[in-house]
């Protein structure tokens, strides 16, 4: 889950409906190539494994705050990407691999693209945590010679799918509602009015662009780790209606 503190409420996303606003700006890109359809495929799925998770979530007790994405337990994380990585893999072998390398990349910063990317309690498996970026890289050249692809290309599409991430994480995370910019690469956002933003220069192939995104407002109060499952899901989620232009 994605968690965002809105005042009086908290603002809760799954990590499967930001998977889907990635894909969306996927699906909308105007660069493409023969493998777009595998890095679409890449994005659409890429955190599958924490739909294990969600379906009991997590509260902080003290608080009663839902326990974001990156204070998970590193253990749990690891096997749910596992098995992410297996099933994307059988679907689509290269979507695998890329599913495989972004699954890797969350331990090392995004291969350095992203250095304030950290789970919170990585340190504490940190052996846990070596063995599956090793296994993992590992594989990769095996995965890709399957392919045909090339490494360059690879590693091409591996950041693409990173952007198309970071941007989706824009509209979970950061206030667009009060007007809060971000870059991320070459690429500008500035929010004109609420879920309405530019981007420079425009990677989109209409323009304007028009996505959803659903999220859920959970009211502030503690709960108990029985009662946020039940109470989060009985909540309707709000679809909303996010415009990028040039």
């Amino acid at each position: 889950m994605i968690v965002r503190d809105r005042g009086d409420f908290w603002q809760v996303i799954l990590q499967t409906d930001h998977a889907d606003l990635a894909a969306a700006f996927a699906r909308a890109w105007a660069d493409r190539d023969e493998r777009h359809d595998s890095l679409v495929l890449a994005t659409e799925r890429h955190d599958d494994g924490w739909a294990v998770w969600e379906r009991a979530p997590l509260v902080e007790p003290e608080t009663g705050r839902p326990l974001n994405f990156l204070d998970v337990g590193v253990p749990s994380h690891l096997a749910f990407y596992r098995a992410c990585i297996a099933e994307v893999s059988d679907q689509d072998p290269y979507a695998g691999l890329l599913v495989s390398m972004h699954g890797a990349g969350i331990y090392r910063q995004r291969y350095g693209t992203d250095l304030a990317l950290s789970l919170t309690r990585a340190d504490e498996v940190a052996e846990q945590v070596e063995e599956f970026v090793a296994e993992q890289e590992a594989s990769h050249a095996g995965r890709l010679a399957a392919t045909g692809y090339s490494d360059e290309e690879r590693w091409a599409d591996y950041h693409r799918l990173q952007l198309y991430d970071r941007l989706s994480l824009y509209f979970c995370m950061r206030d667009v509602e009060n007007g809060e910019p971000w870059e991320i690469r070459d690429y500008r956002l500035a929010p004109i009015e609420p879920w309405r933003v530019t981007i420079d220069p425009y990677p989109f192939e209409l323009s304007p662009a028009r996505f959803s995104l659903l999220r859920r407002l959970v009211p502030k109060r503690v709960r108990t780790q029985g009662e946020f499952p039940a109470e989060l899901f009985a909540l309707a989620p709000e679809q909303v209606e996010i415009t990028i232009e040039a």
